[in-house]
């Protein structure tokens, strides 16, 4: 092979390496590794590098992928879950009972997108659920709340519900904004997350 030739392939393959690398660290393909500054309380995860001024691109591109506002952590914080607490992944075709206290933010919230970082696409008006509505259903919903999340309507009636009707695999983003100061210093020590139970699911499912 000559010279040429040879600096030709390799320069291909170079690109072809660069690009196939990028696009995996951007999370835009399956099983992309977390980056930056990750952050680990129960089930649910988080990000610090994101809002950043420092955060390098590949964490940009997965803000910009994933949806994320990427507000500055001292407006907003995010964290991310695609399990129950048993680990078992988020299903449409499961019903589960969210619950929680107190979080160490002035607001909150909490919203359901699909496998493709969408909100899915069904007409029911019940995509999210926040502290405005806790606080509007329950006596004392800074001790304790709960949501129920499913593809069907709630099982009683006036219970708080989100829907996954046409949501597949999905995953729930909690919002926490204006996060207290302990928070952003030490997450782990001071989040208690939301416990997302699995009551049932249709036959068949996994």
């Amino acid at each position: 092979m000559g010279l040429f030739l040879r600096f030709i392939v390799f320069t291909i393959l170079g690109i072809n390496v660069g690009a196939l690398a990028a696009v995996w660290l951007g999370g835009m393909l399956p099983g992309g590794p977390r980056i930056g500054n990750a952050i680990e309380v129960g089930n649910w995860h988080s990000d610090w590098s994101i809002g950043s001024e420092n955060a390098d691109p590949y964490v940009r591109a997965r803000v910009a992928r994933n949806g994320l506002m990427g507000l500055r952590k001292e407006e907003a914080v995010y964290f991310l879950t695609t399990e129950d607490e048993t680990g078992n992944p988020l299903s449409e075709a499961c019903t589960y009972r969210i619950t929680g206290g107190a979080m160490p933010a002035q607001w909150w919230s909490i919203t359901l997108y699909d496998a493709d970082n969408r909100l899915p696409m069904n007409e029911d008006g019940r995509l999210s659920f926040d502290q405005t509505q806790a606080e509007d259903v329950f006596e004392d919903a800074r001790q304790a709340w709960e949501v129920q999340v499913s593809s069907t309507p709630p099982d009683e009636i006036g219970m708080p519900a989100i829907s996954s009707r046409a949501g597949g695999d999905f995953d729930l983003t909690l919002r926490l904004y204006q996060p207290s100061d302990a928070l952003l210093a030490d997450p782990e020590a001071t989040l208690v997350p939301p416990r997302v139970e699995r009551v049932s699911c249709t036959e068949g499912a996994s």
